[in-house]
């Protein structure tokens, strides 16, 4: 059996299975004068049934939400959506993506029903220039982004639009369009990418899923080097992170967990410092670390 069946067996990979609506981004551009750059933030989102449990990591979630502005939109640069080309969704109501297996009959009947914006779509499209942007109608929100904005935005009141990863471009593409991105932050726009920092599904120690803070070495190895990274402000370092070692490489065996992570630092403000939260290990070889820039 592959890795991708192996793990889908698991329900910890996912299989693919529409109010509000900004008319134009000019109508973000009126924030008081008083009011800063909406900040930027990489949430873990971990295990799914993180979007119906209670426990620490909801908790730091919804601590996180009270420190941040209400948003007029939320763009989401979700692991979980990787395609040939970058895409945005484009639909008045995005459908919510139950992305995964194995789960309870709970879990798939959640329903996170935030509005698109086809408009705010179409002006990403045109305002990028780096490369091309298609618009998508088919996707949805998938699991990286409903199960954390839940915690967030209970109400569902928030347009969401969705952003993928390119799956055929380097990590320097990923952190050099996300520069392009930087100017929503004005906006009134909130960036959030959802992943894992460290996240070998293929390594999960299942005998520790319910230990605090449980990692393999390689694992607190590479969280402590990675967070060191951020706190320095070594870009480089991160998105060269395919030489920066065998704990790197055991962390990261394959990069969509780990690219909506650059997307974020690329958004790092020249006076901002990172706030990290959610700072702990799951079964070994997962971390839910979550930094806040803003």
């Amino acid at each position: 059996m592959d890795r991708k069946k192996f793990l889908q067996t698991l329900g910890l990979v996912p299989f693919i299975k529409p109010a509000m609506a900004m008319n134009s981004l000019s109508e973000l551009a009126n924030l008081p004068a008083s009011e800063k750059e909406m900040p930027v933030l990489f949430l873990g989102h971990g295990n799914p049934m993180n979007a119906i449990e209670e426990n620490q990591f909801v908790a730091g979630f919804r601590n996180m939400a009270k420190t941040i502005p209400h948003p007029k939109a939320v763009l989401c640069i979700s692991a979980h959506w990787e395609t040939k080309g970058t895409l945005v969704t484009a639909m008045e109501r995005p459908k919510t993506i139950h992305d995964f297996g194995g789960f309870p009959k709970a879990l798939f009947d959640v329903q996170y029903p935030a509005p698109g914006s086809p408009a705010f779509a179409k002006e990403l499209q045109s305002s990028i220039h780096g490369t091309s942007i298609g618009l998508n109608q088919d996707w949805g929100l998938d699991h990286g982004c409903w199960t954390v904005l839940k915690h967030f935005f209970p109400k569902a009141d928030v347009p969401v639009v969705q952003m993928s990863l390119d799956y055929s471009q380097g990590p320097k593409y990923h952190y050099e369009l996300a520069k392009e991105l930087a100017a929503l932050r004005k906006k009134g726009v909130l960036i959030v990418g959802s992943g894992n920092m460290v996240h070998n599904l293929g390594m999960v120690a299942w005998d520790k899923m319910n230990a605090d803070d449980y990692a393999y070495d390689w694992a607190r190895e590479a969280s402590n080097k990675m967070k060191s990274l951020i706190h320095s402000g070594d870009h480089a370092g991160l998105i060269n992170y395919a030489s920066q070692g065998k704990a790197f490489q055991m962390s990261i065996p394959s990069p969509d967990h780990f690219l909506p992570l650059l997307y974020i630092l690329a958004l790092q403000g020249k006076n901002e410092q990172p706030v990290i939260f959610n700072d702990k290990a799951v079964a070994g070889s997962l971390t839910m670390t979550s930094v806040k820039f803003g």
